[in-house]
Order: C-alpha cells, then sequence, then structure tokens
C-alpha cells in the first residue's frame, strides 16, 4: 500500500493524526477523511501484518464493514457463516445468528492480516495519509489535565521512521489515540486501567483440516486442564474457508482467577479434547500460538482529554460476554469520528465531551451488567451450573445468544430482550457496592459448596 511522506517538520498542522492502524484507527481515519477533514493514519508496523485476533466478525462488525463500502472485499476473501455452534457438558447446540433489524444474520471469518490492510487501504482511499512504519514515541509538548478524570492535551506527537533514530514533531488539532491493548501513548497521556474490572487472556494458532469451510463457528463452553478441572473460559474453532482453522482459548475472568492458569497448557488441553473430525494435531499445526491480554468493559480510562480521544483496545473496548473486539473497535472508532467532527465545526474542542456520552450511551449499561456475568461465571462451580443448565434448553441458548453478542432488537420485545431490560433496571437500582456485595456472596457460597 503507497504510503504518504512525512512533512519535513511540525510546521503543518493537521485536523487529527490517529495512532494506530488497527479496527479502531482505520475506521476512525476512513469516517473523518469521509467528511472531507485533514487525517492522518500512522502505524509503527507495515500492513498487511500477522495480528492475534480469532479473525471472527460478528454481524455487529459485518454492519460496519458494510457502511464503510467493504463487504464485497471481505466475502471475496473470507469465509461467510451463519451462526454459533455451542458445545459443553455432552451437548451440541447449532444456532443461527438472529433476524435483526441493524445487522445481517450472518457472520465472515477473515484473517486479521487481510483485514486491517483492508481497512486502512479504504481509509486512503477516502483521503487518509496513511503512513506505515512510522512508531510514534510520545505525545508532543503534553499538558497534564487539572482534573484525573480527563486525559493530558497535546499538540500533536513525536515520530521516528523505521530506519530513523531521530523523532520528528507532527502536529494536529486532535489527537486520537488507537495504539491497541498495551497503549504506549495512552499510558503517556495518564489513561489507566480499572484492575477490579474483567480482563480477557487469550492464545490463538492455525491449523490446516477437512473442515475449514464449516457453515458455524464453534465454541467449546467447558474447556478443562490437564486434571480435568473446569477453567473459567472458552475454546474455539473458526473456520476460515482457505484450509485453514483458527483455534483457540480464551479466559473471560477477574485478574485473581489466573493464578495458575498456563495458556500454553490451558491450549494443549483444549487440542486434546477437541472433536477429532476436526484433525487438529501436530501434525496439522501450521505455526505456534500467539496470544496476549485483553482489557474489557471500558476498563481503560479516561477516554477523553483536552483534544484526546482514546479508542478501541486502547479503551478496553472489548465485550466481555464473549471476547469480541473487532465490532467495538470499528464502533468507538466512527464514536469518536462524529466527535472530533463536531469539535472541529464548532471550532470548540469542548464538543469532544460529547465521545464519552456517545459511549455510555452505546455500552455502560450492556457492560455493566457483562462485567457482572464474567465476574459471576469466573468462579468454576457457577460456570458449571450455569452452563449445564443452559445447553439443555436451546431456546434459552439462543436467547443468550442475542445478549451476549449485542445482537437485542430494539423494535421488539421477545424474551431475549424483556429478559435483558429486567436484568438492566434491576443493576440501575442496585449501586455498584450492593452488586459487588452479592456478587462476593454468590462467589463465598459457591467455593464453599
Amino acid at each position: 500500500m503507497p504510503t504518504s511522506p512525512l512533512p519535513p517538520d511540525g510546521s503543518v498542522v493537521h485536523d487529527v493524526i490517529v495512532v494506530g492502524a488497527g479496527p479502531s484507527g482505520s475506521s476512525c481515519a476512513y469516517w473523518l477523511a469521509n467528511a472531507g477533514w485533514d487525517v492522518v493514519l500512522l502505524d509503527k508496523k507495515a500492513l498487511p501484518r500477522e495480528k492475534t485476533c480469532g479473525d471472527g466478525l460478528t454481524p455487529r462488525a459485518v454492519r460496519q464493514i458494510a457502511d464503510m463500502g467493504l463487504e464485497h472485499e471481505v466475502a471475496a476473501r473470507g469465509h461467510r457463516y451463519g451462526g454459533l455452534r455451542a458445545v459443553g457438558f455432552g451437548q451440541t447446540l447449532e444456532m443461527s445468528w438472529p433476524d435483526h433489524p441493524h445487522f445481517p444474520a450472518y457472520g465472515y471469518t477473515i484473517t486479521r492480516f487481510d483485514l486491517d490492510a483492508l481497512v486502512a487501504e479504504r481509509a486512503a482511499g477516502q483521503g487518509a495519509s496513511v503512513r506505515f512504519g512510522t512508531e510514534v514515541t510520545a505525545p508532543l509538548e503534553p499538558v497534564p489535565s487539572a482534573d484525573p478524570d480527563r486525559l493530558a492535551a497535546v499538540s500533536g506527537v513525536i515520530v521516528a521512521d523505521k530506519d530513523s533514530t531521530e523523532g520528528r514533531a507532527m502536529r494536529a488539532k486532535y489527537v486520537v489515540v488507537a495504539d491497541g491493548a498495551n497503549s504506549r501513548i495512552g499510558r503517556q497521556l495518564g489513561s489507566a486501567r480499572r484492575r477490579d474490572w474483567p480482563m480477557g487472556m487469550a492464545l490463538r494458532g492455525y491449523w490446516s483440516s477437512p473442515r475449514h469451510a464449516d457453515p458455524f463457528i464453534e465454541s467449546h463452553l467447558d474447556i478443562r486442564d490437564k486434571s480435568g478441572a473446569i477453567v473459567p473460559g472458552y475454546g474455539w474453532i473458526f473456520p476460515l474457508g482457505d484450509g485453514r482453522v483458527n483455534v483457540g482459548v480464551g479466559l473471560l475472568s477477574t485478574d485473581r482467577s489466573w493464578k495458575g492458569v498456563n495458556t500454553t497448557k490451558l491450549m494443549d488441553a483444549f487440542l486434546a479434547q477437541a472433536p477429532p473430525s476436526w484433525e487438529l494435531s501436530d501434525a496439522t499445526c501450521l505455526g505456534p500460538a500467539t496470544g496476549g491480554k485483553l482489557p474489557m468493559g471500558l476498563s481503560v480510562g479516561p477516554h477523553v482529554g483536552g483534544n484526546v480521544l482514546v479508542t478501541g483496545d486502547a479503551a478496553g473496548s472489548i465485550n466481555p460476554f464473549n471476547g469480541e473486539g473487532i465490532a467495538y473497535g470499528y464502533e468507538t472508532g466512527r464514536l469518536a469520528a462524529a466527535s472530533i467532527g463536531e469539535a472541529l465545526l464548532q471550532n470548540d474542542p469542548g464538543a469532544l465531551e460529547g465521545y464519552e456520552s456517545r459511549l455510555a450511551s452505546a455500552y455502560g449499561e450492556y457492560y455493566k451488567v457483562a462485567r457482572a456475568f464474567v465476574r459471576l461465571i469466573s468462579e468454576p462451580k457457577v460456570m458449571q451450573a450455569c452452563v449445564g443448565i443452559g445447553m439443555r434448553s436451546e431456546w434459552l441458548m439462543t436467547q443468550l445468544l442475542s445478549i451476549m453478542a449485542n445482537l437485542m432488537r430494539p423494535d421488539d420485545l421477545g424474551a431475549a430482550e424483556l429478559g435483558y431490560r429486567a436484568i438492566c433496571t434491576l443493576s440501575r437500582r442496585l449501586p455498584d457496592q450492593l452488586v459487588d456485595s452479592i456478587l462476593s456472596g454468590i462467589e463465598t457460597a459457591a467455593a464453599t459448596a
């Protein structure tokens, strides 16, 4: 992909600099460039590049891809699937994606190697200046905020080309921090993760398989370690349609629940337990697995500074219910672009406050419920009881799929919608401290049962 040259100094003041060309950064750059703003998209890696991910696009992600005009390209390179196959406690359920007025009833699997390059290229096609092999090393002239709930303001960023050790200034009216889960720039500006909120951990690899074109993605809900003990997490097998499957294990838990858990050994145990028909073995393995930690539920903040917004994994936007991050990267990038567009039109940085409001409206209540759910299933006995009961009812699991994939209908009060609204009403009436107390009581009772 061609890249735009950097100016020789910091004399040019761009409208927006976006740090990171993953889902949220490229989405934000696309929507800003589409609106005609001068936006520069920077990434230290050259795309396409490998990226640790499950490679699954849910209907929410497909909607964003389609809105950017990319579904045809994704369909040509990826594999379309119709729903989720849940496996656990001796039961198997195949559930199609629910009908929805805003989202399609299908998803795609496509590697991040292909996907991220497509979206960044699309942003460039709209007029964004894209620069790969350019590392953002620090914020430019940061001014710390007197408010601990706000990030520092900046004049831009300091960058270094791949083959240079010298930093140079790039200036902008606004900066978007989209540099991923480890977000070095976010930390330098004052962002931090709430350690009492969920953190995911995942490991994935690729295998060749005769079932590479399976019509369902598969999730195993009762993964166990080598001793047979249930682990608070899940395993997955996602067909890619090109001879390969993406296989991984994920933990949706709080930090304290990870003590003694080795994801490499957990992956080995999952491979040994996987259905033989997938033919997952050392002979079909295509390379070593890779992994990392995934901040969830908007657990990283603040999200707004004087002229700075944080998006995607850098903001901890991953869905705690299922570990999905791509859709929420695209969505938070789009929400950030909307807020920055308002600030530019009004010539008022104060308009960035709208981003926090948009995040709260889109995810606040939903993620509060999800965080409580993750805390509950972090206790293996609670998880075993919940999954064991659920897997005996296809109807119940179908309703849970709508909730966990965030696909409740806004126009129809079905069982999933009514159940979710009842939970939300309860969560609004109970203060966080009381919720914590109730959950702690449940965990204690389960642990001593």
